[in-house]
């Protein structure tokens, strides 16, 4: 049996508690000298009220279960993540060719990211953009660790996530149901395939997919995208960190998309609400 994945920080664990709180296992806070600190008491109340375990620790036995996290007197034992079957997920955005082409899921796919904190801050714009889906690769893609979820403010445990051993032959599965590829690129001016992200055309069913930090798109991915699609840089800089690259481009994308099924009845989700500064 896996183990429980951890989330740190009063913001993610409030969120999680606003929006799935039947997946916590338990939530461990920070043992003081003497009252509560208000915002731990917060999440003490939330918790108490959604019927999730409270147990007081202390904060030797807190800094080991958050692993290395910033976790500002509060940690959520939660159960683990799993991965959907990528087939099934596209099946239940859009059954058929016909409402792929009528409805233009808008899917993100992720290429071996091997940074979690990249991992967790790109799903976190998925997330906020409301992508139908997110798709990632098993080989080289960073571990959906405690660094990722806290990174992704909680949002990793409400995504839509599905992964694939063969990313190259789940986009030539999708391109069969309707979706038009765009791979994100820093520079593929020598390629007939390229554009940037004000001219790929968004309003059609699309899969972003995004590279790893340092080898970009891999061979067999790339030859699958029916576009390469660059951010036009103004400066000296060449190229973006890759989630802030997937951020800008998601955003871009969904600009005049119709909304997508995301927060929906269909995912059961609730309405994101804005994040305080603490615990970012």
């Amino acid at each position: 049996m896996s183990d429980p994945t951890i989330v740190a920080g009063r913001n993610p664990v409030r969120e999680l508690l606003d929006a799935e709180p039947s997946r916590i296992e338990k939530i461990m806070l920070a043992r003081g000298s003497g009252r509560i600190e208000g915002a731990l008491e917060k999440v003490r109340k939330a918790a108490s009220a959604a019927g999730v375990p409270v147990q007081m620790v202390p904060q030797q036995a807190l800094e080991r279960s958050a692993k290395g996290a910033v976790h500002q007197g509060v940690v959520a034992l939660v159960a683990p993540i799993a991965y959907r079957d990528v087939d099934e997920l596209l099946s239940q955005i859009a059954p058929t060719n016909d409402e792929v082409r009528e409805r233009k899921p808008l899917v993100l796919a992720l290429d071996g990211v091997e940074d979690p904190h990249n991992y967790g801050a790109i799903i976190r714009s998925g997330v906020g953009a409301g992508v139908d889906a997110m798709v990632v690769t098993e080989k080289g893609m960073a571990p959906l660790s405690a660094t990722a979820v806290k990174a992704s403010a909680g949002t990793a445990l409400q995504a839509p996530l599905a992964r694939t051993r063969d990313l190259g032959r789940a986009l030539g599965a999708m391109k069969e149901r309707g979706y038009w590829v765009v791979g994100l690129e820093a520079a593929p001016e020598a390629d007939s395939r390229a554009t940037t992200v004000w001219d790929w055309d968004w309003d059609r069913a699309t899969v972003l997919v995004i590279g790893s930090e340092g080898r970009g798109l891999s061979v067999g991915v790339r030859k699958a995208c029916d576009g390469l699609a660059a951010i036009p840089m103004r400066g000296p800089a060449e190229s973006l960190n890759a989630s802030v690259a997937a951020g800008v481009a998601l955003f871009i994308a969904t600009k005049d998309r119709p909304a997508s099924t995301w927060g929906t009845s269909e995912w059961g989700m609730p309405e994101a609400e804005p994040n305080a500064p603490e615990g970012e």
